[in-house]
């Protein structure tokens, strides 16, 4: 077993059963995923027209709300910006000034930037020489750009470029630790790979899954004074990490 995933997997806990077996969380997250879709139906998660605009909308996300990155995304668009060519030409003070909804405006376009130098030189421009590229290599180079960490990075290359790897944001890890499947000190990868070990290798169910748990963090499962009573994961809460 690699490191990594032991490590992983000596952090995954089930309140009264004393630990669990991989096949016991690969059950019980299926189960999670049947209810939530039954629930709530197909989420239709990234809402964007291009891979690229993926990409800038996953760089725009961070650290603000998705009304806002709406609203950088179509002055983009007005603009005629939304093309990876386009945007390594445009200065970056006027970028900056275009992106200004989404906050943190002139770092992110610093971000953006560093992007598409980084696709120009490794790739020519082109996206899809760099989704050819293998999960695990084109993940490690995604890393060293600046502005992209873990999950922006997971982001890029689930939803724009269709590689199986396992997005986690804060909605996911809340629900994990709260449904007591996860100790709360495990850390991005540590979680990405456990998930990732437990489920099938699957593009679309790790696209549709992760959508769907971002909808219950955002309805339900909130930092304080969740709705477990109403939500479609609240049969399978343990009575021993239920909020008081």
């Amino acid at each position: 077993m690699r490191p990594a995933l032991d490590s992983a997997r000596r952090l995954v806990v089930r309140a009264g059963a004393g630990g669990t077996t991989p096949a016991d969380s690969s059950r019980l997250l299926r189960r999670y995923y049947r209810a939530l879709h039954a629930a709530l139906g197909p989420q239709h998660w990234w809402p964007a027209r291009t891979p690229f605009e993926v990409i800038v909308g996953a760089i725009l996300t961070q650290s603000t709300a998705w009304t806002n990155v709406e609203r950088a995304i179509a002055n983009l668009r007005r603009a005629r910006l939304l093309t990876p060519r386009a945007l390594l030409r445009v200065p970056r003070a006027r970028l900056a000034r275009l992106i200004r909804p989404a906050g943190y405006f002139r770092q992110k376009a610093k971000k953006l930037k560093a992007f598409v130098r980084f696709l120009d030189a490794e790739y020519s421009g082109s996206l899809r020489r760099m989704f050819a590229t293998p999960t695990e290599e084109l993940r490690a180079q995604l890393l060293q750009v600046h502005g992209i960490g873990p999950e922006t990075a997971d982001s890029i290359l689930l939803y724009a470029g269709g590689h199986p790897v396992f997005v986690v944001d804060a909605y996911t890890k809340r629900i994990l630790v709260r449904h007591g499947l996860l100790d709360e000190r495990a850390d991005y990868e540590q979680t990405r790979r456990w998930l990732e070990a437990a489920l099938p290798r699957n593009v679309q169910l790790f696209n549709e899954y992760h959508a769907l748990l971002v909808a219950v963090g955002k309805r339900w499962c909130r930092p304080q004074q969740p709705r477990c009573e109403t939500c479609p994961l609240g049969r399978f809460l343990p009575a021993a990490h239920a909020p008081v």
